[in-house]
């Protein structure tokens, strides 16, 4: 792209990232998104829980710069985030719900990226990207060198760099990297990490992206049905087979091999251990950086997934509003030809082009099925017991499991895990063991849990009983561990 003056004029009026950083509230708008979802590297939040953690931050912005100083509520800002002329956040359902969601844009993150990038740095390092940028080119020129002579020679040139390499330790001339050399790499370490988790955004993006414009053609489509499935599966056939998607695809491959993980969780442990990567005090998320690349990739591919179900959906409707038409046209040809019926038109009426036989094999029709008929049986309702007392219908536990979730979360903020008897001797049982069962579905449903077959544990709470007296009720169970 050329940074001339009309390029750079359009992206300062147009591209999202640009408006946010004009914004008269970009500093609450980035250090609260990035906070929220770049910090955890979380993909989708629900309303309810987005608008409660950005109340929170305006109640404490208000106290030192004032109530005037951000007059609407959580609601109205994350609303007029995601309006089209923002684009900052993005406002949607999941299927089979009816709670809205939001996500955090590509143009958004590389704001919230580019103004990380503004802070001095106390350690500026250059030879390990001279060193990467080498490396490529050299990666680059053997992978293209079709001359087995000279690969082979290539080859031979690494054995005995090697060779040597293997003999100096041997004499005890070990060479190790220094302090500056580590932090340098660690940093270009740190820096690609996050980068990746940038661009998984943005693949995802592009998906929805090829999701609309073919939901766009869908609804304009005038020629027939099997042109259209062709020109979309081939549309698709050829984003799978993009280098962007190939790149996807072989870095996903790379990563769901278990011995990969080992391998980077054993070097993540052996390169953070070193003194010199604990004086940059990096992020405590940075141990685990592969398993958020892991969550992020599988958080691309469930999108994908749902895409292509949206879009079966999508055609079966079109299906059958093509069919009902097909039917009000029969229709209408009836309605005509009744009302023709007793004044038939002179002269010819129809002409067909040409004459076939239409030709049935028996073994092609269907054998009868007989309707199912209905049996519908005469009875007189009498009346019931009028003894009964209908109070029991009303005296239903319901179990606030909103309240329970909140719980949870809130706990596993500054724990990595918390086991169900630490959460609710932090919020004792109101609702006894229906509470607690809730308890167990939730682990089971919105939260990451793990179960110790070799430690039970007691959870005791104590219920009212029917003569007004407090007793003590105890359940013993195996321990649940709730994961962040």
């Amino acid at each position: 792209m050329t940074l001339d003056f009309t390029t750079l004029n359009a992206l300062r009026t147009q591209h999202p990232a640009w408006r946010l950083l004009r914004s008269d509230h970009a500093p609450l708008i980035a250090s609260f998104l990035h906070r929220v979802f770049v910090a955890p590297n979380v993909r989708v939040i629900s309303v309810a829980d987005l608008a409660e953690a950005l109340e929170d931050d305006l109640y404490v912005l208000r106290l030192h710069l004032g109530e005037s100083a951000f007059p609407k509520t959580a609601l109205d800002y994350l609303n007029d985030w995601a309006a089209p002329d923002k684009g900052w956040l993005r406002k949607f359902y999941k299927p089979s719900t009816d709670e809205v969601q939001f996500d955090l844009t590509p143009a958004t993150e590389k704001a919230i990226v580019w103004l990380a990038q503004l802070s001095e740095r106390q350690f500026v390092g250059t030879e390990s990207r001279l060193l990467t940028l080498f490396g490529l080119l050299k990666q680059i020129s053997e992978g293209s060198e079709a001359d087995p002579a000279r690969r082979i020679a290539e080859l031979q040139k690494k054995r005995d760099e090697i060779d040597a390499e293997m003999a100096r330790i041997q004499t005890g001339d070990v060479s190790l990297l220094d302090d500056a050399a580590i932090k340098d790499r660690f940093q270009q370490f740190m820096q690609g990490a996050r980068e990746l988790l940038s661009d998984f955004r943005e693949v995802e993006h592009n998906f929805r992206q090829l999701d609309r414009r073919v939901r766009e053609r869908i609804a304009l489509w005038g020629g027939s049905k099997g042109a259209l499935l062709e020109e979309i599966m081939g549309e698709r056939d050829t984003i799978a087979d993009s280098d962007q998607g190939k790149s996807f695809r072989a870095f996903w491959d790379f990563l769901l091999s278990s011995r990969r993980q080992e391998e980077l969780g054993a070097l993540l442990e052996r390169v953070l251990a070193l003194p010199a990567v604990t004086a940059l005090q990096p992020d405590a998320r940075t141990r685990r950086v592969h398993y958020d690349w892991l969550e992020a990739g599988d958080h691309t591919q469930r999108t994908v997934a749902v895409l292509s179900q949206q879009l079966r959906r999508f055609l079966d409707d079109k299906a059958w509003l093509e069919n009902r038409r097909i039917m009000d046209i029969l229709h209408n040809i009836e309605s005509k030809a009744l009302a023709l019926r007793k004044a038939p038109p002179t002269g010819t009426v129809m002409e067909m082009a040409d004459m076939q036989a239409s030709i049935e094999l028996v073994a092609e029709r269907p054998l009868f099925t007989p309707a199912v008929k209905p049996t519908i049986v005469n009875l007189i309702l009498q009346a019931g017991d009028g003894d009964i007392d209908p109070s029991a219908l009303f005296e239903q536990v319901v179990v606030d499991k909103t309240r329970l979730t909140r719980h949870i979360r809130h706990a596993l903020q500054d724990k990595a895990q918390i086991t169900l008897r630490e959460l609710v001797a932090a919020q004792p049982l109101q609702q006894g063991l229906a509470e607690l069962i809730a308890y167990l579905e939730l682990g089971s449903d919105a939260f990451r849990t793990a179960v110790d077959e070799g430690t039970p544990e007691l959870i005791q709470w104590q219920s009212v009983a029917v003569n007004g007296e407090t007793v003590s009720r105890t359940a013993r169970l195996l321990r649940v561990i709730f994961v962040r």
